[in-house]
């Protein structure tokens, strides 16, 4: 390129992990910031340069109409769109929302809850533009970021796992806790990216980086059901980081109607 291409690093609603991941990467940071200019990045630093913008990060899910409508400006600036985290991807954790009634929710944390406008849904970026690229996880791996940015800058596509947490338990040596414990987890159905790290303690997947391709959530969360896993905890568990998406929330919904 005959210049370097511009970033953009844009929330919504979000605890701001994914962008800390970034910032996280440190050294690799640096590399990454001298291939782009990274034009507008609230959490980084106050100064701003106007778009149009090369390449578009979004974290955080639209649960406001002043979202909704924030980012179809924000597609309209950006030539390559990229959601990163679950809340960006998936509606993450608060679309929970999205199984009950919202203002059960605010009548709970807030002293003057008539103040509060939001939308009855968490819903992913993708619900309302066109996506280029999603970067899961929460948070998402540094590393596949630092990846991702270097793919664009090269002109290749990213490479990113799209095998399950399974894989990396194998690569690490971790006995499966479903097999040798009876322990409920998402790992088969999940996509690789963190390491495969609450196994390693002896613990279920949580399914943070949501569905693998060509998972099917709903046999797996059957056959934990048949075998004296609780169904609401089963529920419980595909309602979590990644809930509201579409192979997690379609195994939910149907063990609730069972």
């Amino acid at each position: 390129m005959a210049k370097k291409p511009t970033l953009a690093v844009f929330k919504f609603a979000s605890c701001d992990g994914c962008q800390l991941s970034l910032l996280d990467a440190e050294d690799e940071l640096l590399a990454v910031a001298d291939a782009v200019e990274i034009a507008y990045f609230l959490e980084a630093r106050t100064q701003q340069v106007g778009g149009p913008y090369d390449v578009g990060l979004v974290e955080g899910s639209v649960t406001t109409q002043h979202d909704a409508e924030r980012i179809q400006e924000i597609r309209k600036q950006c030539g390559f769109l990229v959601t990163i985290g679950a809340c960006a991807t998936a509606g993450g954790i608060q679309a929970l929302r999205n199984w009950t009634d919202v203002d059960d929710f605010i009548t709970h944390v807030y002293a003057h809850p008539e103040y509060i406008n939001t939308l009855r849904t968490s819903t992913a970026i993708s619900d309302h533009v066109k996506v280029d690229f999603e970067l899961r996880g929460c948070p998402i791996n540094k590393y596949q970021l630092v990846e991702l940015v270097a793919a664009l800058v090269h002109g290749r596509k990213p490479r990113m796992p799209t095998y399950s947490v399974c894989v990396e338990c194998k690569r690490r040596g971790t006995v499966c806790v479903a097999v040798a414990r009876g322990i409920a987890c998402l790992g088969p159905v999940t996509q690789a990216g963190c390491g495969a790290i609450c196994p390693s303690y002896r613990r279920e997947c949580f399914g943070c980086y949501g569905p693998k391709e060509r998972s099917n959530p709903i046999s797996l969360s059957s056959y934990y059901v048949a075998h004296d896993s609780p169904s609401d905890h089963v529920v419980r568990l595909l309602r979590n980081f990644n809930g509201h998406a579409p192979g997690f929330r379609e195994a939910s919904d149907a063990l609730e109607k069972v």
